[in-house]
């Protein structure tokens, strides 16, 4: 459902998409209702003994609560073995084996001594013969970074073989269901964070042991072509154990008694990751992907502080400079994306060739907007409230509920009808939507100008008055929208002033920007240098990301822009 960890997670914990919750943006820690309290929840009332280890990273403010109602131990020797006697049990085992940090993070020494050093000299991946794809130029450094994920696959497998080996052991393997999957796709650039096939068609396996091969919709070692969401998960597991499926959760069960019939689509969502801001949406169906990008002004490739450790990164950085990209290099690199893309994944499992301007997929291509469109709405999709803008509707009530309410504080049609006028709307319909009564349609209003290739001076003048907007979304964008197109004056100013504040999602929108305009923004370094410090004081450098903190994850990623901005011009001693 998403192509990262933590609004995956949520998803999976709670049956769910991420978006229907309200816990979309990475590490926003929004609260969820009371009574979501993870599906291992139901599980464990049954009588069934529950383990997590180690990662939970659920994504809501009320995270502490679905591991305390979830598991019996959540920690980093949770284990089966410690039930009572021969007590049913749900285990969870986070691999982290083959994660974003092993492929391409660590430096390359940390990786030869924790990663690769647990495979025999016949178990690890030449460099020169790694398969490169398309969408990566071919040096050195890429190859070695392939082989490097190739070699952390195959550490992986022997860690899974081990815990296999551990069931038999125990004389468990024949009365266990084992399920094996990923949380989003691989760790590599264009896989993680993109809604393409390499950011959202994950591994699942499924074993049957023969006592319980009349529940397995195919015979052993078959492959099914059956979709199925992380949202579904839940609802299947419950389903498997014979117990009830709370009405909230939203995923469809594919084994046991309360199987459904199976799914025509699925869907994806990227909203913000770390400090990096974005919003597009995906249908997939057996065949075919659909993306909308809503901010097709910004690149699928953006800056962002951690995965930039990795060396590929610069490396394909380094490429894009040259001019000399091929078109799939082009589009992960380039500056801007697609407003849509359509990819026919049987003919091109790569998703390179986009047929969303092809004449012969005109059809296609009105079915799967019309099935995004029904999507959003059905699940009441509540990402195109900004962020900073949501903390502040929702205050006293959870989104969840908020979008659920008749009240007028949330009006979805009217932000999705603005979001998607971004990029092909007229500057009419953009500036009428910057003077909307609604703040999150103003904001996609200046979203909408920032994206435009040109303004006219009316355009212009209005920005200028949106610089006193009450609303800080709307505020802030509307100056980057006036910077974006080189008009400095008090914009900057406005950028910089937004450093101040005390909602830490408008203070990162600020710094975000700041730090894509770069040279632009120069005048807002005395403010970019006091916020960094004042960061550096809610989160001391050092501090653990997996120490999950709300503030201090909204510090860490505001610190994560105003760095890189320091780096380029400035101390950030």
């Amino acid at each position: 459902t998403a192509p990262v960890c933590s609004p995956s997670r949520s998803c999976l914990i709670n049956g769910l998409p991420a978006t229907s919750q309200g816990t979309h943006q990475m590490r926003s820690a929004f609260p969820i209702p009371e009574y979501m309290t993870g599906f291992p929840s139901i599980l464990r009332k049954a009588g069934h003994y529950t383990t997590n280890n180690v990662k939970t990273d659920y994504n809501n403010g009320n995270w502490e609560g679905i591991v305390a109602a979830s598991w019996d131990e959540s920690s980093d020797q949770a284990h089966w073995r410690d039930r009572q006697g021969d007590q049913s049990f749900f285990s969870v085992f986070n691999l982290m084996t083959s994660h974003q940090s092993r492929t391409m993070v660590w430096p390359y020494e940390q990786f030869l001594s924790e990663v690769q050093s647990k495979l025999e000299a016949g178990e690890i991946h030449d460099p020169s013969e790694a398969p490169v794809p398309p969408y990566y130029p071919d040096t050195p450094v890429i190859r070695k970074t392939l082989a490097r994920f190739q070699d952390c696959i195959t550490a992986m497998d022997k860690d899974v073989g081990a815990i296999l080996q551990q069931l038999e052991d125990d004389g468990l393997a024949e009365n266990t269901i084992v399920f094996f999957y990923s949380d989003h796709g691989s760790g590599m650039p264009r896989h993680k964070r993109t809604l393409l096939d390499s950011g959202l068609n994950v591994p699942l396996i499924i074993r049957f042991p023969e006592k319980y091969e009349h529940l397995a919709p195919s015979a052993p070692g078959s492959r099914s072509d059956r979709l199925v969401s992380f949202d579904d998960f839940g609802p299947t597991v419950l389903s498997l154990a014979d117990l009830e499926i709370p009405d909230y959760m939203e995923g469809q069960p594919f084994l046991g008694t309360a199987a459904a019939s199976p799914r025509e689509y699925t869907y994806g969502h990227r909203d913000r990751v770390d400090e990096v801001h974005d919003l597009a949406r995906s249908v997939r169906d057996k065949r075919l992907l659909y993306i909308r990008n809503y901010m097709p002004h910004l690149g699928y490739n953006q800056p962002t502080a951690w995965p930039d450790l990795g060396e590929i990164r610069h490396e394909i950085y380094a490429h894009a400079r040259t001019g000399s990209m091929t078109g799939p290099q082009e589009h992960f690199a380039g500056p801007t994306r697609p407003l849509e893309e359509l990819y026919d994944c049987h003919a091109d499992p790569q998703n390179l060739e986009n047929l969303a301007r092809s004449p012969a997929y005109s059809n296609v291509l009105e079915r799967m907007r019309m099935q995004l469109d029904q999507r959003l709405r059905d699940s009441r999709d509540l990402g195109f409230v900004p962020e900073a803008l949501a903390w502040q509707i929702s205050e006293g009530t959870t989104l969840y509920e908020l979008a659920r309410a008749s009240s007028n504080d949330y009006q979805q049609s009217r932000l999705i009808k603005a979001a998607s006028q971004v990029g092909q709307g007229t500057e009419n319909e953009l500036l009428a939507n910057l003077a909307h009564d609604d703040p999150g349609v103003r904001y996609w209003g200046a979203i909408g100008l920032s994206a435009a290739k040109s303004l006219s001076q009316e355009a212009v003048d209005s920005l200028i008055e949106a610089l006193d907007d009450e609303v800080p979304n709307a505020r802030i964008e509307g100056a980057n929208a006036l910077a974006r197109h080189g008009r400095f004056g008090k914009s900057i100013s406005t950028l910089a002033d937004a450093l101040e504040g005390e909602n830490l999602a408008a203070v990162q929108h600020a710094a975000r920007a700041i730090e894509l305009l770069g040279e632009k923004a120069l005048a807002a370094l005395p403010a970019v240098v006091a916020c960094d410090a004042r960061m550096k004081a809610i989160r001391s450098p050092g501090t653990s990301p997996l120490d999950v903190d709300p503030e201090k994850d909204k510090a860490m990623f505001v610190a994560f822009c105003t760095e890189a901005f320091l780096k380029r011009f400035g101390s950030n001693e």
